[in-house]
């Protein structure tokens, strides 16, 4: 079958959600040809990619759970993963922590002796570090959403652009080959791309459910991150783009730390 016939057959049978194994079986080819197929009928259109595989063109994109439920789901993973960001943080450095439930895990983890420079605009994370003798908060200010309790606009945005930091943790929406690092809301995203224009290095902060999902709206390629820190590495075609962009994976059983010098 000629791919473009493979093309218009796929598009047929994307009547109702299908996963990208199954298409794989069905035509005789690989999980990474029938990805590629996706995106291109994605990008004409035909349909719409969601995480695993497909959808019609008229299914919303992924949209954000509300901060209740989310604060409470994967929290194991989510403090494993906040233990590995915190570990790569030496005393005495300028961390920016973005919002987020896993960044705000991040945070929490922060040793009790730690000291240094904490940026963040998320008021969440400045409540859980506001006592914290030895350790210096910077709030970023700005108009604030509910639920995570998030920064963002253009207070925000001035604040933060007369700052620098040694690391960012930043928070996630979706990590996917072709599109990045996408999230939901235009205001964070744009703190978000400043914030990684101002660390020297960064990482973000991505469970596995945020694998080949796609958001509203995209932050970053994945050349411009310097880290990923996830509960379980990627599969191998998302794995290989991240090393194809050298981007450093950090999971709780494999975890190698890399301090920020």
């Amino acid at each position: 079958m000629l791919p473009s016939e493979r093309r218009k057959a796929i598009a047929a049978a994307v009547t109702a959600g299908v996963r990208t194994e199954d298409l794989a079986t069905q035509f005789g080819v690989s999980v990474e040809t029938i990805r590629r197929d996706l995106i291109r009928l994605q990008n004409d259109g035909v349909l719409a990619r969601v995480h695993g595989g497909a959808a019609p063109a008229d299914t919303p994109r992924a949209s954000e759970a509300a901060f209740g439920s989310r604060r409470t789901m994967h929290l194991e993973e989510k403090r494993a993963m906040g233990a590995i960001a915190a570990s790569l943080v030496e005393p005495g450095r300028i961390v920016m922590i973005d919002v987020g439930t896993t960044t705000l895990e991040a945070a929490r983890a922060l040793p009790a002796d730690w000291t240094g420079t904490v940026i963040t605009n998320s008021l969440l994370v400045c409540a859980e570090l506001a006592e914290r003798p030895g350790l210096e908060v910077v709030s970023l200010g700005g108009r604030m959403r509910g639920g995570d309790m998030a920064c963002s606009g253009p207070h925000t945005l001035a604040a933060l652009s007369e700052l620098y930091a040694d690391v960012a943790l930043l928070g996630s929406g979706g990590l996917d080959v072709a599109a990045g690092l996408t999230d939901y809301y235009s205001d964070e995203v744009d703190v978000r791309r400043l914030m990684i224009q101002h660390s020297a290095r960064n990482f973000v902060l991505a469970d596995s459910t945020k694998f080949d999902v796609v958001s509203a709206r995209a932050v970053c390629p994945l050349r411009d991150l310097d880290g990923l820190i996830s509960d379980r590495l990627p599969d191998a075609h998302l794995g290989q783009a991240l090393r194809d962009a050298d981007v450093q994976v950090l999971t709780p059983p494999t975890l190698s730390v890399a301090e920020i010098g």
